[in-house]
């Protein structure tokens, strides 16, 4: 076998035989099984290459979906046929399970097989062959979840906002040679911007990361070519290689500011908004496996043994109703706030949609494990900023998204604004008795910063703190670009868990609107977190991943960061840690 993948028909059988024996079974997501004769080697067909790697998706204790895609040499082929094995072993002497399937035009050539009968808490090796030639994939590798006493903890590398052009994918290359079992991506794992549009920078040329194709995406076809640009990346390919991933998808696998009826980046000229999301989810499923019995319900639990239960939600397209923008509230005498709080606070606005509320309320209900886990893609934590400032970063944010950076007097005014806001909330917080009932108010007065996070959705936020209430509840979130450490309060002041946030793969942060001077980022973070009371820990600029190791006992939390995206390198520091106990 080791080297060399041609068998013939009777081999094929008793090989399969060993699958059968140990009840090992599969279930093929994408493509399509055969039960026809080995193929011949000389068919036209029969020809290809393996150009986007292996991976292996949505590990349990029991399963594992693998998955690769094959480029066939003959540009008119509707299929090829392939050979996976899945092994104990990385030399395939004890391989459990050998099976054909067909990669079809259909699914642009794709395949995702979920394995099931597997061992818990064991490391697989497999690989994809073109069957009956010694055409043969990198081999991969896996590991299935543990179940209870198997292990004293499980560690997690959590990442998200994986933008092509905006630079190099260092971070996937860190996370391939971290010590994480699983790699959870919160989302925008691709971006559908047209080239030279957002993520661009001066380094996009020169490094070659020009978006294909070059328009915004928009047709299947589009998706694809942008899939498989993005998983050409060695680094991403390699994190594939090494780690079984558990994947949602955010708003840029369809289009910016996603909701269920729309984007804000799709407008009446591109067509259907549903029919491009119908076109985005099938490209999804092509390029991500998701074990799931409909392809737009991507939500789902794992269970880490008695470590941890993780629920994985879509926050984005299944339920969310349209973000409210506070350019709707404005007026000629300032921000309309009871008409706003009136939208804001109406209890039927909803993120998740009732069908998957439902569900996570019974998921965090009959979770057996220490920690009740959200996996999911916008920032939960309260970021109630005050008024003033909220409305300084719109004007930089305006000024730099229309001419390329914010005016110097625009800048300063920002900068006098921190200080002014940070020393009244130091004076309140040391019990100034000098303080003005007007200087109170202005940091009291505040407003959410993001109205695209859980911030936008208050109400339907507390249903889901009162779901957990007696849990330790514990949400990771990506789409921000930043890392943020914040508690989980609700209304009541109460402690509903904790917030442990990633900050991107490659998008820009903050600094992308308040330049790259580590003093003023410096000074922003300082300020923020002590502006925003639930907030405990930003930075504001650096690209990484938050490694989170659970057990029973406590989570100890590392935020991670690679030290440029502009050059070759997976050296990472850290540069915060948090520890919870249990």
């Amino acid at each position: 076998m080791k080297g060399n993948f041609t068998i013939n028909r009777r081999k094929f059988l008793e090989r399969s035989v060993l699958g059968a024996g140990g009840v090992i079974l599969s279930t093929v997501l994408v493509g399509s099984c055969t039960d026809h004769n080995i193929p011949d080697p000389n068919d036209p067909n029969q020809n290809g290459s393996f150009d986007y790697n292996v991976a292996s998706f949505d590990p349990t204790d029991s399963q594992i979906i693998l998955w690769t895609r094959v480029s066939p040499a003959n540009a008119s082929s509707q299929k090829v046929t392939l050979t996976y094995d899945i092994a104990t072993d990385p030399g395939f002497g004890q391989i459990i399970k050998t099976e054909m399937l067909d990669a079809s035009v259909n699914d642009d050539f794709t395949v995702s097989v979920d394995i099931s009968g597997l061992k818990s808490n064991t490391k697989y090796y497999y690989r994809f062959a073109i069957t009956n030639t010694n055409v043969i994939s990198p081999t991969g590798e896996t590991k299935t979840l543990a179940k209870a006493g198997e292990m004293e903890d499980v560690k997690l590398a959590v990442c998200s906002c994986s933008n092509y052009p905006a630079g190099l994918f260092n971070v996937y290359g860190a996370i391939a040679a971290s010590e994480a079992d699983v790699v959870l991506h919160l989302g925008d794992y691709i971006y559908e911007y047209g080239a030279g549009q957002y993520g661009s920078n001066p380094n996009t040329i020169a490094l070659g990361r020009l978006h294909l194709p070059a328009n915004e995406i928009l047709s299947l076809d589009d998706y694809r070519t942008r899939f498989k640009q993005y998983r050409s990346d060695p680094q991403l390919q390699l994190a594939h290689q090494k780690k079984p991933f558990i994947c949602v998808w955010d708003d840029h696998e369809v289009a910016n500011d996603a909701f269920k009826d729309g984007a804000q980046n799709h407008n009446q000229n591109e067509g259907s908004f549903e029919a491009r999301r119908e076109r985005a989810i099938k490209a999804y499923h092509e390029y991500i496996g998701v074990r799931t019995l409909v392809d737009a319900k991507i939500y789902r639990s794992f269970s880490f043994g008695n470590i941890m239960d993780l629920h994985m939600l879509d926050t984005r397209i299944i339920g969310r109703d349209e973000q409210l923008s506070y350019a709707d509230y404005l007026t000629q005498t300032g921000l309309d706030a009871a008409a706003f709080q009136k939208d804001w606070l109406n209890p039927n606005r909803t993120i998740l949609g009732k069908e998957q509320l439902t569900w996570l309320g019974s998921a965090i209900g009959t979770g057996k494990g220490v920690w009740q886990v959200l996996g999911q893609q916008v920032l939960m934590g309260k970021m109630y900023v005050p008024a003033e400032l909220l409305l300084a970063i719109v004007q930089i944010v305006g000024e730099v998204d229309a001419t390329g950076s914010a005016t110097p007097a625009t800048f300063k005014m920002f900068q006098t604004l921190l200080i002014q806001l940070t020393q009244i909330k130091g004076r309140f917080l040391a019990n100034d008795p000098s303080l003005t009932p007007q200087e109170i108010a202005r940091i009291q007065t505040v407003l959410p910063y993001n109205l695209d996070a859980w911030d936008g959705y208050p109400i339907e936020r507390e249903i889901v703190y009162a779901m957990a209430k007696g849990k330790k509840l514990i949400a990771l979130s990506g789409d921000s670009h930043n890392g943020w450490y914040s508690q989980l309060k609700a209304n009541d002041k109460t402690e509903a868990g904790r917030e442990l946030a990633t900050s991107s793969v490659t998008s820009p942060g903050f600094e992308e609107y308040l330049g790259a001077d580590p003093a003023s980022l410096g000074g922003f973070e300082q300020a923020l977190a002590l502006l925003v009371d639930d907030l405990e820990y930003l930075d504001a600029s650096r690209r990484g991943y938050v490694l989170a190791k659970f057990s029973t006992s406590k989570i100890v939390s590392e935020w991670r960061y690679v030290s440029t995206i502009i050059t070759p390198t997976t050296a990472t520091t850290v540069g915060h840690t948090e520890t919870i106990n249990a």
